[in-house]
């Protein structure tokens, strides 16, 4: 068994893409219209056929909720991992991302935390 999908929800997948594309740097993997929505998945660009990211609508009544109250306590929705958490901070900053958290080493692991503009706090964590 493996994992070949995850998801984050998102309140507008068009602006998620665009941020998870251009701000963040995957690649979009599939787009396949839904009705209203679309399967809309990206990829990071060292692994094209590894996970694929789900940016899923947030329409359904709990998400939103569930995300506002994980936003409230300061608990990222996930993780992606890094090289060079500091690194990316600083490429991330200068492209405008805004983070809740800097740069924290925490012995074996160093992480920060990051608004996704689309209702989620994004966590990038390294190994040390």
């Amino acid at each position: 068994m493996r994992i070949n999908l995850t998801s984050v929800l998102v309140d507008d997948q068009n602006k998620a893409l665009a941020f998870y594309t251009d701000v963040l740097g995957f690649q979009k993997k599939n787009e396949i219209p839904m009705g209203e929505h679309q399967w809309l998945t990206v990829v990071s660009p060292s692994e094209p056929d590894g996970v694929e990211l789900l940016l899923e609508p947030d329409e359904h009544p709990a998400a939103r909720p569930f995300k506002e109250a994980l936003v409230e306590d300061g608990i990222p929705f996930t993780s992606f991992a890094v090289a060079d958490v500091q690194a990316e901070y600083e490429r991330l900053r200068g492209l405008g991302v805004r983070f809740t958290q800097e740069p924290l080493d925490m012995g074996g692991v160093t992480t920060a935390v990051l608004d996704d503009t689309c209702g989620n706090l994004i966590q990038i964590a390294q190994t040390n």
